[in-house]
């Protein structure tokens, strides 16, 4: 089989073989921190009580996001991990609304994290994090899913958003 050509069975064996969400999440991390050390840039917002609570707000949605998609998905006796096989579609909970409510809970972790450093990077890490894991893990993952479920995931697809 040649090096670029990938089969139907090969997109429903598992989305990835390495774990891209976590790896870019802590690299995003990283980099922000060291930006903004290196190359601080002044903070364009307010500092006052209600930019803190929406900067907060950001974070503990991030929070709730990210803990109820793993408890949906442990309920469903499927992965949690970005490189596991899906054993089962999961369209409750968080995922009724969200194809990834982890990823996403993760952005607004990384926005928060902005507000409350006030560091402008953890932004700039936020929006290269959203191109990065779309490219790298949701597309492999939708053509995982839509080899795995079919019909099934199509219909949830077309009722549901990436992002």
């Amino acid at each position: 089989m040649e090096q670029n050509s990938i089969s139907k069975d090969d997109f429903a064996a598992r989305a990835n073989t390495f774990p891209w969400p976590p790896v870019l999440f802590v690299a995003a991390v990283a980099a922000a921190l060291v930006m903004g050390r290196s190359v601080p840039i002044a903070w364009p917002g307010t500092d006052d009580l209600a930019a803190q609570l929406v900067g907060r707000g950001f974070g503990v949605a991030g929070l709730v996001l990210i803990v109820w998609s793993v408890i949906a998905l442990t309920r469903a006796k499927t992965t949690v991990m970005p490189n596991g096989v899906s054993d089962a579609l999961v369209t409750t909970g968080p995922y009724a609304r969200f194809r990834n409510p982890i990823y996403l809970g993760e952005v607004l972790l990384l926005l928060a994290a902005a507000d409350v450093t006030k560091n402008v990077w953890f932004g700039v890490a936020a929006a290269a994090f959203v191109v990065l894991v779309t490219r790298l893990q949701i597309l492999p993952e939708e053509r995982h899913l839509t080899a795995r479920f079919g019909d099934a995931y199509e219909a949830y697809r077309s009722r549901s958003r990436r992002w």
